[in-house]
């Protein structure tokens, strides 16, 4: 071997540095040992505030976000309170400022009035149709009587002269008196004061005694329904003067 190899290979092999057991080298671990808790603590350390700082920011977005949530409910909570307040303003409008039991008062009120002015209508259109019925059935007696007046005068005429028999008598008083059922009244008689507006004088007999008009004799009988004259009686009227 040469004098070079030697001399390099002795300080290679027997290096402390390259062995790692040199003074240098066993403080370089000492110092990486002693350095490590510090580092550790500083890691932590950092780790800590960096947890912390990502918490309270977390806990200012949640604030943040709460504030917002809260501001949002509040104008809406804004919001339906005004259209509450708007609606309940119409409503007061609407009924005229009146309380639920003014508004039933008055609903009330409305209705009985209505139910009284129904109940007169009704009330007059009972009697627009009683006094319609009263006319109709009123038009058919007289159409009834008029038919049978020529057979009354003859009737009439007959207990004038005397020729009627009892049976006959009979007969016609049950005319009469059917008559008078339906309210036909009849009118006219010998010696009553003339009334012109119920009876119709075909001849006028002067007589000096007489001071006022009378009825002489009666040729034709009146009927009469009520105040309605069917038929004015025909007369002889005595009248005063020569």
């Amino acid at each position: 071997m040469s004098a070079f190899d030697k001399d390099d290979a002795g300080p290679l092999k027997g290096d402390p540095a390259a062995a790692g057991g040199g003074p240098d080298g066993n403080e370089a671990k000492a110092s990486d040992a002693a350095s490590s808790p510090d580092q550790e603590a500083a890691r932590g350390h950092h780790a800590d505030k960096t947890a912390a700082d990502e918490s309270q920011a977390a806990s200012q977005s949640s604030s943040d976000s709460s504030a917002k949530d809260g501001s949002s409910s509040d104008a809406q909570a804004d919001d339906k309170t005004d259209a509450d307040s708007a609606k309940e303003e119409g409503a007061d409008k609407e009924s005229g400022g009146l309380t639920p039991l003014g508004q039933a008062k008055k609903e009330a009120a409305d209705y009985l009035e209505a139910l009284q002015r129904e109940r007169a209508e009704f009330v007059n259109f009972r009697n627009r149709a009683k006094k319609e019925q009263d006319i109709f059935r009123q038009h058919g007696i007289v159409d009834v009587l008029t038919a049978l007046l020529p057979a009354l005068d003859d009737i009439d005429r007959i207990k004038e002269h005397g020729q009627m028999d009892d049976s006959f008598q009979a007969v016609a008083k049950k005319i009469d008196k059917t008559f008078e059922k339906f309210g036909v009244e009849k009118f006219g008689e010998k010696g009553e004061d003339f009334d012109p507006t119920k009876h119709e004088a075909i001849l006028h007999k002067p007589d000096p005694e007489a001071k006022k008009e009378t009825v002489d004799t009666v040729v034709e009988a009146g009927y009469r329904i009520g105040d309605r004259v069917i038929r004015a009686a025909r007369v002889v009227v005595t009248s005063p003067g020569q």
